[in-house]
């Protein structure tokens, strides 16, 4: 996550659109990395998700974000797990397998422990995802 959002020049990509970026074809063993998703296409984009959270001090529990696209599928993900707290920015780099141009929705969901006392309540004061230039790794 420390070269995101991409630099100036965009996010180098593998393969077809290397050209476009003359300055890393110049480097000798230059790194390359390609994230993929587990289903076809394969393609998945860097997503910066940022959670501010509001309610009870501290919880036990999971936060989790749900990304719907247009076409009905839906792709889960952890965001934090264990104890949970008010006073913590929760900051995640993830790879989302749903196109951030086909997103319809995002779904929050928080699920709190068993032990966790029934008037208990905790959410959302900010949530904040951005996506890279091209978004595609």
């Amino acid at each position: 996550g420390d070269c995101f959002p991409c630099s100036q020049e965009g996010c180098p990509m593998m393969g077809h659109y290397a050209d476009r970026f003359p300055a890393k074809l110049k480097r000798v063993n230059q790194k390359y990395f390609l994230n993929t998703a587990a289903d076809p296409p394969f393609a998945t984009w860097r997503q910066k998700v940022f959670i501010k959270l509001s309610g009870v001090k501290k919880m036990r529990g999971d936060i989790n974000l749900v990304f719907h696209d247009t076409e009905g599928n839906t792709k889960e993900y952890e965001i934090a797990s264990g104890v949970l707290s008010q006073d913590q920015v929760y900051t995640k780099y993830l790879d989302v397998e749903i196109n951030p141009q086909n997103t319809k929705k995002i779904e929050f969901l928080w699920n709190k422990t068993i032990f966790t006392l029934l008037w208990a309540r905790l959410g959302a004061e900010t949530v904040n995802i951005t996506h890279g230039e091209d978004g595609h790794r």
